[in-house]
Parts: C-alpha cells; structure tokens; sequence
C-alpha cells in the first residue's frame, strides 16, 4: 500500500464508518483518533510521514467528517457509544495491536479502548489529548454551565459549532495564522451544518461531563500498562492546557512530554516535528 492514503468505508456498530489507510498492510498499525470539531481529515498530512514504516488507520468517528449513521440505528451520542463503535471498528479491521495518537474527543474514546484491552496498546501520542482535572482550560468555564444546566445553557452552545468559532480553534495560539490551511476549518464547519449534526454535537458536549468520571481509570491504566508515551502539547490551546501535558508524568514517569509553541491543531503548524517525535517513540517501543 502506498505512503499516501487510500478511502474506504466499513460496516461496524451498525455505523458506516469512513477511515482513511497508508503503509504495508503487514507494518506495526498505528490507530489515529481525530477530535472536535474535525475528522481524518485533520490528519491528511501526518499519514504519509509515518506511512513509510507504519499501517496507519485514521477512521471518522460518528457524528464526524463521512462516517454516517442510518436513522434507523436510532444512535445514541455520548462516549461510551463512540468507544463502543470504536471497539467494533477495530474488531472490523481485525486489529490485534496498534499504538494509539489520541487528540481532544479522541483522548476520551481511544483510552476508553485502552483501558479495557490494555494488551493491544503498544505505544501512545496524545496530543492535545486530556486525561487530567488541571488540563482544562478556561473554556471549561462555559461548558460545566451547560453540564449543570442544560436547558438554560443549551442554546448559547450553538456558538461554539459556527465557522467563526471553529476558525478560532485552528488559528488561536498560532505565531502565524496564515500558515494554518483554511480547508481545513471550512470543512469542518460545512460538515456540522448537515440535517441533525447539531443537535448531535449538543448531546456530545453534555456528556463530556462522563469523561471527566473516567480520567481515574485512564490514569489507572497509565499506571498498569506504562506503555510508550508522549504527551506532545499545542501550548498554547485555550481548551486542554499544559498541566494535562506535565501530568502524564505522574503515572508514567517515561512519559515524553513536549511543548510545541503553536495552538489546539498543532499538526496545522508542526506537523513534521510531531511525526519525528514519534518516530523516536515507536522505534523505542516496537524495538
């Protein structure tokens, strides 16, 4: 297979999940977790710098880029469903082992997968990927108001889905905007303007309030598995700050932990120094 992707859909879950492939159908899998509000697509070019030794998988989860979900699945969005589709995902793709780059949303879903299988987790990125109280960041703020009132709070959410507001998530942070793709926000804003998307990234941001119930097992399998980690860090994202960087530290204390001076994306600005640091991490863990 080539360094450069290929597109594919697989039934899993009762969910049309859209994924995006590179590498030798036989290399070390590498299973990459796209956040909010994007897909696969925010990781178009990572795949190819570590297509050369890896099977790099990037699927779009439910509610995301094109994976779609028919009607009659009557799906339910909160995390423990998206882990759960995930899992299926894998057992579709027959993925034994896989070293896992988590991002935002995909933090809470990937180490959901972990903490339950953590045999199969050879290596872990997170990048911008919380699982610790300190790694919020003040839009948090705004957010447990919608979690401590839902009805009063829910519409004032609608902000955060708007084109303005998902630009503002690329190019906050970032010593030069224009070097941050304008596809790339774009699309995912045209994506969450589909029939029923809203409402779906509604009920996401609700229950995220269940992820923060979850960190003390993620941290728990930190601690058991001590897998290969770098926690790699935009340090200037407004949403997961630098003490969720440090913090891997704590139940890891192998934990790589680098700070990039660049925003929530980071792989907009620095996509080559991500791919060389984990290059380092991978050539550690599968030696």
């Amino acid at each position: 297979m080539s360094n450069q992707a290929s597109f594919h859909t697989v039934s899993a879950d009762g969910v049309n999940i859209f994924y995006r492939e590179a590498g030798a159908p036989d290399a070390p899998v590498m299973l990459l977790l796209h956040g909010f509000p994007s897909s696969s697509h925010m990781y178009r070019n990572l795949i190819p710098l570590l297509a050369t030794k890896y099977r790099v998988i990037a699927p779009d989860l439910p509610g995301f880029g094109f994976t779609t979900v028919p009607a009659e699945r009557n799906y339910r969005y909160t995390f423990d469903n998206l882990a759960a589709t995930m899992e299926a995902f894998v057992q579709a793709l027959a993925l034994e082992k896989y070293a896992l780059y988590v991002f935002d949303y995909g933090a809470p879903v990937g180490l959901r997968l972990a903490a339950a299988h953590p045999e199969r987790v050879t290596a872990l990125v997170s990048q911008n990927g919380n699982a610790y109280l300190e790694g919020l960041g003040d839009p948090f703020i705004g957010i447990k108001q919608y979690w401590a009132a839902p009805a009063e709070h829910r519409e004032a959410m609608r902000g955060s889905l708007s084109l303005e507001a998902t630009k503002w998530q690329y190019t906050h942070g970032v010593a030069n905007p224009d070097t941050v793709a304008p596809e790339a926000y774009h699309l995912d804003a045209l994506l969450m303007e589909r029939p029923g998307n809203a409402d779906v990234q509604l009920a996401l941001f609700l229950d995220y309030a269940n992820n923060l119930t979850q960190y003390p097992v993620f941290q728990q399998f930190f601690r058991d598995a001590q897998v290969p980690t770098l926690a790699i860090w935009g340090e200037h994202d407004p949403f997961f700050i630098p003490p969720g960087a440090h913090a891997y530290r704590r139940d890891n204390p192998d934990a790589v932990v680098k700070l990039l001076d660049t925003g929530h994306f980071a792989l907009e600005t620095h996509v080559e120094e991500i791919a060389a640091e984990i290059h380092k991490l991978l050539a550690r863990a599968l030696a």
